[in-house]
């Protein structure tokens, strides 16, 4: 059973949840549906989403649930700023800080092996873009945009106890 809260807030529950579920679902359809290999900086932008959907999802049955929405909604505006960041480096707007490959030992087996033909993907060129903007500009916009209103979200509720 979930716990109960007003609307702003149970709306901003939702959108922490749904929010990095939507973005690591794509990440993966994209990856293991479309062959869209993920360099370092992609990642990055990873970590927080998983980060943040598990704040969500305790959110929904955990008490208090506004301080858990606000951390998951941290979580996903990370990701954001790494999208940012990511889409700066992809369009040579400066420079990345990593060599930008990809972990040759995701598959297992011999090591030797995995590192000698690991492809190298490198994260200042964009392997798929809409619109002109990369999927690490898409991750900025939406998570941002979301992390954002789900801030907002939590200052309507005011400072009733949920």
């Amino acid at each position: 059973m979930t716990v109960p809260v007003d609307a702003s807030l149970r709306l901003a529950r939702w959108l922490v949840l749904l929010i990095p579920a939507a973005a690591l679902g794509g990440a993966y359809l994209s990856q293991y549906g479309f062959g869209l290999v993920p360099c370092e900086m992609c990642w990055w932008q990873r970590y927080p989403h998983m980060f943040a959907l598990v704040f969500a999802a305790l959110a929904f049955f955990w008490s208090p649930v506004r301080p858990l929405v606000a951390v998951a909604a941290l979580g996903i505006l990370t990701s954001g700023l790494i999208g940012a960041f990511h889409a700066g480096v992809e369009y040579g707007w400066w420079e990345g800080v990593t060599a930008c490959t990809a972990s040759p030992f995701a598959k297992g087996g011999d090591p030797l092996e995995a590192i000698m033909n690991a492809p190298v993907i490198r994260c200042d060129q964009v392997q798929w873009s809409l619109f002109g903007i990369s999927l690490a500009g898409w991750n900025f916009i939406f998570s941002t945009a979301g992390a954002l209103a789900a801030f907002g979200l939590l200052t309507l509720g005011g400072k009733a106890k949920a």
